[in-house]
């Protein structure tokens, strides 16, 4: 272990309480409260949506939960961040797949810290204007915005704010996650209960909670499910096991990875219930059926934009006292957005920090180079959207990755030695279960599905060509893009191993259940 590694971690969360808030500022973000909605609309049948909520919960306990679990427990034992945690679970040989995870959450973070910059400008700019009151209002705002420089600033700012909060380490990630996440939950269920008693709000949680049972014949509808869970609760991104790498040592992993993984989805299930009672009751009043409101659900708009940046201001401006409502939806947006940035550019500055670099140079670098690969899906919407779609799908390999470092260690020792703690609630048969076969089976036939749809026709559009690499949305600018980042972790392993466990190994303690990892 780095000799920097040990100064790292030599600070912890100070109550089980600080680090379940930080962590749930990592599930908690823009995916519960700007995707979810729009993604169970896209997903209802004729007479409700309930079913597609049935598949969600099944992946959030099948998947999300088990992969949440084996995270806080690698962070927890091996004290290192993704790249040193794998080297020491899964082996030596095997940690460029910690590093494989470690580009995958960092290169979300690029475009991330833009979209955070989005939110900060709406709630900027309702709080100071009056909201759009039409569709076309609403589309100039966004159309001048993203003409604009302030993509490029907000950008900026988001990444230097996390950075300052990342610089003065876990102890600041715990104050700011003990102000945010509490305040952001207050605004959610605020703006929950006006949504609810508005009229004609009723047919809105009707659709919502109505199962059609029927779409679940639809494999699509199931899959779509799994990547849900995994985009809202972030299990499988490297980000829980980070923060875990600073637990107490009293500190249960069990019961923390399911009150992460439940309160994650009540956050979700709360937006939802905000976004559907809002449309339904305004657009519902103006004569609209509903096979037109939801079309406006569905409709994500450029970067997935549509429900979030272009509706919702208009239909805030349409209800009493939305322009309270519409200030503190942005201004919780931004909470969310920015808590998940922030536990990102933590990711990437813990693997430097292990690797030997000082934590101040650390950060500052994670920060520049942050902002300057992130320019790019600050300038053009089509470079973000490339970046969301190659990226998102890896987290299905980031999350079958974690599945094997827990195999390869020996599953029933494992969870012996580092899951299961006196007190807490057991993880027993059921844990190994789906982590030997449920999460690997579900990361091999989600990938084989997509890339199976990536190749049919009309799946890019007339004129798509699957094999096309420069096509923002083709299989093959994904494996392409994959495979360079894979090959490069590959070829640099042994350097990595070096720089992560062998810098320091005096700096093992009797506490550390690896005195050597595995080959």
């Amino acid at each position: 272990m780095a000799a920097s590694s040990a100064d790292a971690s030599s600070s912890f969360f100070t109550s089980r309480l600080g680090l379940l808030l930080s962590v749930l500022g990592i599930a908690v973000g823009t995916g519960n409260i700007w995707r979810f909605p729009r993604i169970v609309a896209q997903n209802g049948g004729e007479h409700g949506a309930g079913a597609f909520l049935v598949a969600w919960i099944v992946f959030l306990l099948v998947w999300s939960v088990p992969l949440i679990v084996a995270e806080y427990a690698m962070g927890k034992a091996s004290r290192l961040g993704v790249v040193g945690a794998f080297g020491k679970i899964a082996g030596r040989k095997y940690g460029w797949m910690g590093g494989f995870v470690a580009v995958v959450a960092t290169a979300i973070m690029f475009y991330y810290s833009v979209v955070t910059g989005w939110c900060f400008y709406y709630f900027g700019q309702t709080l100071a204007h009056p909201l759009p009151a039409s569709l076309d209002a609403a589309r100039a705002t966004w159309d001048g915005f993203q003409g604009s420089a302030w993509p490029l600033a907000l950008h900026a700012l988001a990444m230097g704010l996390g950075a300052l909060v990342i610089l003065r380490g876990v102890s600041a990630i715990e104050r700011l996650s003990k102000i945010l996440i509490p305040t952001l939950f207050v605004i959610v269920v605020g703006a929950v209960i006006r949504a609810v008693t508005l009229p004609g709000a009723g047919a809105g949680l009707a659709y919502l909670f109505t199962p059609d049972w029927g779409t679940l014949a639809s494999p699509n509808v199931w899959l779509q499910a799994l990547t849900q869970n995994a985009w809202d609760t972030g299990a499988g991104w490297g980000l829980i096991l980070t923060y875990a790498a600073y637990m107490r040592k009293e500190d249960p992993v069990v019961s923390s990875g399911l009150a992460t993984g439940i309160g994650n989805n009540l956050v979700s299930m709360l937006a939802a219930t905000m976004i559907f009672s809002s449309v339904f009751a305004i657009l519902g009043a103006e004569g609209m059926g509903r096979p037109e409101i939801l079309s406006v659900m569905k409709d994500s708009g450029p970067a997935s934009t549509g429900l979030t940046f272009m509706w919702t201001p208009q239909l805030f401006a349409k209800m009493t006292g939305g322009k309270l409502l519409g200030i503190l939806f942005f201004l919780g947006l931004s909470f969310a957005a920015f808590t998940s940035l922030v536990s990102m550019i933590e990711l990437a500055v813990r693997v430097l920090v292990d690797g030997g670099m000082a934590r101040r140079k650390a950060v500052l670098f994670v920060a520049s180079a942050g902002f300057v690969l992130g320019v790019p899906s600050a300038l053009n919407l089509n470079v973000l959207e490339n970046q969301d779609f190659v990226w998102g799908v890896a987290l299905m390999i980031s999350g079958g990755f974690i599945a094997y470092a827990v195999l390869r260690y020996g599953l029933d020792r494992f969870r012996t030695q580092f899951v299961e703690t006196p007190g807490d609630v057991t993880a027993g048969a059921w844990w190994s279960f789906l982590i030997r076969y449920a999460v690997p089976l579900q990361a091999l036939v989600l990938l084989v599905w997509w890339g199976w749809q990536a190749t049919t026709p009309g799946f890019l559009g007339e004129g798509g060509l699957w094999y096309d690499p420069f096509n923002p949305y083709s299989l093959m600018t994904c494996l392409v893009q994959w495979g360079t980042v894979a090959a490069i972790l590959l070829a640099a392993n042994g350097w990595m191993m070096r720089k992560t466990l062998d810098a320091a190994p005096s700096s093992a303690t009797e506490d550390d259940p690896f005195p050597a990892a595995l080959p």
